[in-house]
């Protein structure tokens, strides 16, 4: 499975100190069916854990998500600075989600070349369902 953070996400990774092996984890949970919130159209909400602590007090991430394929995580935010998505903001990421998610493997290497989306790197390389 591939998994990419846009180059917005990266920057909230870096801020908040998430290494990718968080985001991989994520992943994996989500592959075998442990997602945290299903937002429908490809778009999911996964909670990642702050060094040190739990996921529940931790921080919520937007991934456009296909199982088996492609995850893509686009935005991060703390629980305690908001709760949930707008709807406006939700719509926005159902159409990135089908943007995204249809991108062929010529149309994933020009994003990363131009820096839009970053590979996540894990352990095992492979993320297994």
């Amino acid at each position: 499975m591939q998994t990419f953070k846009t180059k917005a996400f990266a920057r909230f990774a870096d801020r908040e100190e998430l290494e990718d092996a968080a985001l991989c984890e994520a992943v994996r949970r989500a592959g075998k069916g442990l997602i945290d919130a299903d937002l429908g159209g490809g778009v999911i909400k996964q909670r990642i854990a702050r060094k040190g602590g739990g996921r529940s007090g931790g921080f919520r991430t937007i991934v456009l998500f296909h199982r088996g394929a492609l995850a893509f995580f686009v935005y991060g935010f703390a629980k305690s600075d908001r709760e949930n998505l707008r709807r406006d903001e939700l719509i926005t990421y159902r159409v990135l989600a089908d943007e995204y998610l249809s991108l062929d493997a010529a149309s994933i290497e020009a994003a990363q070349a131009t820096g839009a989306i970053i590979e996540v790197t894990c352990d095992d390389q492979a993320i297994q369902e």
